[in-house]
């Protein structure tokens, strides 16, 4: 199942290890050459400190700037029904023009399984208007569709219950982690995995939040292809 993500130590890890960061207030410069589709494998404290920090503005924002859920690679089904075919626990029938029906689902966020599709949300794990705080206002509509759709990474997008996803609506993790106390250290790392694949930054709340959360947590090797 795609929520049981397993990470992997890189043998490569001693050629990209980086220096200290810059101080909270100011955007790192970059410490390595980044680029789409290079990948990147360090402990998750430390990819956290590779995030830039910055100040989040929400000017201009519209979840209409983010295109989703599209058909990427025209087979009929959407992104949505690409990823809750995907992370099924048991398969749904699938019917014409992709509709989905039966199929059981695990949501990680609040620990419980779900009947049938109608009860389950596709999560950004990091929400649209969070991207677009972070630095995706200045991106390009290709960029913002893509990172919508991002399924070249199983931790950008996840089936959860509605419940869940709706209580989360577009909170960072200084004011909304799961209820499942148990799967927060992998939301967190899931969190900063996403964000370095974006190029995204953390405001100062968000990564001293985040480090607070790490502190109770292993100091996991975390595997991310960038995206841009």
């Amino acid at each position: 199942m795609r929520f049981a993500r397993t990470l992997t130590a890189a043998a490569a890890f001693a050629a990209v290890l980086l220096p200290a960061p810059a101080p909270a207030h100011a955007i790192p410069a970059p410490t390595l050459q980044r680029d789409p589709g290079q990948t990147i494998s360090l402990p998750v404290r430390e990819a956290l400190t590779q995030i830039p920090v910055a100040g989040e503005d929400r000017t201009g924002y519209q979840r209409s700037a983010f295109k989703h859920w599209v058909d990427a690679d025209r087979d009929g089904c959407s992104t949505r029904a690409e990823v809750l075919k995907a992370e099924a626990v048991t398969a749904p029938e699938q019917g014409a023009g992709c509709a989905l029906s039966g199929g059981q689902w695990y949501s990680p966020y609040d620990d419980r399984y779900i009947e049938g599709p109608r009860g389950v949300d596709i999560d950004h794990l990091v929400p649209l208007a969070e991207a677009w705080d972070s630095g995706a206002s200045t991106w390009t509509p290709a960029d913002r569709e893509a990172y919508a759709n991002d399924l070249g990474d199983d931790r950008a997008l996840i089936a959860v219950s509605a419940a869940s996803n709706r209580s989360k609506a577009d909170q960072d993790p200084t004011t909304w982690m799961p209820p499942a106390e148990a799967y927060r250290c992998q939301y967190a790392t899931d969190w900063i995995a996403d964000k370095l694949r974006w190029r995204l930054a953390v405001d100062e709340a968000e990564a001293a939040a985040l480090t607070d959360i790490l502190n109770s947590c292993s100091n996991v090797p975390v595997n991310v292809t960038l995206a841009r």
